[in-house]
């Protein structure tokens, strides 16, 4: 049994992105202005006498910093209620807010961009834009070696490459229908740096603004990487993990179970393991059933896939089910 391909809609130019990289040109203030206006010289009695002159100058320097705060605050707001193209373009703010604030070359803003490609991913299905993000905050975030690093920035900096190699793995498994196999190799090798990285480190429960990647989405995404490469144990194991993962956090009947046992048995029919291939999709209309009902869209899916496996067994035993 073949999976389906995974279509995702892209774009070739990320217009919101475009426009708010623009604005930040002309927002910022040149550095020898904010010296000059923060510190007048002798002959500057203009400046002493204009108090509120004075004041919006300082308040344009602090004004980045604290929009940023409330930027990132919005934007766990908006993901918490699933208002995911919002959430999306505060996440372009927030980038942009960054650059303004710390400067392209700092790690800050390139853990900006890194979530703003994982917002690309996981809010917009946009692979392309994701991938074209975090490519810009890798070498920053892989090179970034100030000597005044806390033990939490460093912990921020290796979250953020987390995210971004989780990114950059899916992307390229999604961002063409049929993925070449150097694709799905470099797809695999990304997934596997992330979950590297994460184990060096306990996480925060909650990363900025609101976004990380959790044990079962990279385990999920592990699992299809070492399918797309055709390691098949490995995939299962991966698979197997993520199942018990989610049996553990939600129940053996959560949604989530489908999809992945449906995989699992591609894997089982890959290896000619049909009658445990079967096991697995019933597994999966059993909950189609009990979740969606037995005339629904999803239960007709898992039906449909069943009856295959029992084709595919060629045994006399499944024959008339």
């Amino acid at each position: 049994m073949l999976a389906s391909p995974i279509r995702i809609p892209t774009v070739s130019n990320d217009i919101d992105w475009d426009f708010c990289f623009h604005l930040s040109q002309q927002t910022k203030i040149p550095g020898h202005q904010q010296t000059d206006d923060l510190y007048p010289t002798s002959g500057s009695e203009e400046s002493e006498e204009d108090p509120k002159a004075k004041k919006k100058t300082i308040d344009c320097m602090y004004l980045p910093r604290e929009k940023l705060v409330q930027s990132q605050k919005k934007t766990a707001q908006l993901i918490k209620e699933k208002m995911n193209t919002q959430a999306n373009k505060e996440l372009i703010r927030c980038a942009i807010l960054s650059r303004i604030t710390f400067g392209e070359e700092h790690w800050k803003c390139a853990q900006a961009l890194a979530s703003l490609a994982y917002g690309y991913l996981t809010l917009r299905g946009l692979p392309a834009q994701a991938k074209k993000h975090a490519e810009s905050a890798k070498s920053t975030l892989l090179t970034w070696k100030q000597k005044m690093t806390s033990d939490e920035e460093k912990r921020e900096i290796l979250d953020a490459l987390v995210m971004l190699c989780y990114t950059l793995g899916v992307a390229w498994l999604l961002q063409n229908q049929y993925p070449s196999l150097p694709s799905r190799i470099e797809a695999y090798f990304n997934l596997q740096r992330a979950e590297r990285k994460k184990k060096l480190k306990e996480f925060c429960k909650r990363g900025v603004c609101g976004l990380q990647v959790s044990e079962k989405d990279l385990t999920v995404a592990l699992g299809r990487a070492s399918l797309a490469i055709h390691r098949l144990n490995l995939a299962l194991a991966y698979f197997k993990k993520a199942v018990g993962n989610i049996i553990i956090t939600k129940g053996d009947r959560a949604s989530d179970l489908v999809t992945l046992y449906e995989e699992m048995a591609q894997i089982e029919q890959l290896r000619r393991n049909h009658d445990q291939a079967i096991q697995y999709l019933q597994q999966a209309h059993s909950i189609c059933v009990s979740l969606f009902t037995e005339v629904s869209p999803q239960t007709a899916e898992a039906s449909v896939l069943l009856a295959k496996a029992y084709a595919m067994s060629g045994e006399a035993r499944h024959m008339g089910r």
